[in-house]
């Protein structure tokens, strides 16, 4: 086994936990359609290929306020992600990437 830096300056996650119907989760609110719009928009912006990763992933722990994406570093977290809030996590994973100053305008801020 060998450990080694990550390879990309920021590493998204997008919870797609589905629950069936059993209770809320992510995939309730559109979570898997959420996912693939970032990978598409990560994978057309010149400035984010190869130093940003989009991953879906299973539950993250907080599906009652899901959809999540949690970006990695800096351990950012929005919940309640919908459609329309894509360009704002967009604007915080430029952020993450070094790409803008600042942050915070998709996570840790007043919901809209």
């Amino acid at each position: 086994m060998q450990w080694q830096s990550s390879p990309y300056r920021c590493h998204v996650f997008v919870c797609v936990n589905d629950r069936q119907g059993a209770r809320k989760s992510c995939a309730d609110g559109g979570a898997v359609e959420l996912g693939a719009r970032l990978k598409e928009r990560v994978r057309q912006h010149p400035g984010l290929q190869g130093c940003v990763r989009v991953s879906t992933c299973g539950c993250l722990g907080l599906c009652a306020d899901g959809p999540n994406v949690l970006l990695h570093p800096p351990g950012r977290w929005c919940c309640g992600v919908g459609a329309g809030d894509l360009e704002r996590v967009l604007a915080e994973i430029e952020a993450c990437a070094g790409l803008r100053n600042g942050g915070g305008s998709a996570a840790g801020g007043e919901a809209s």
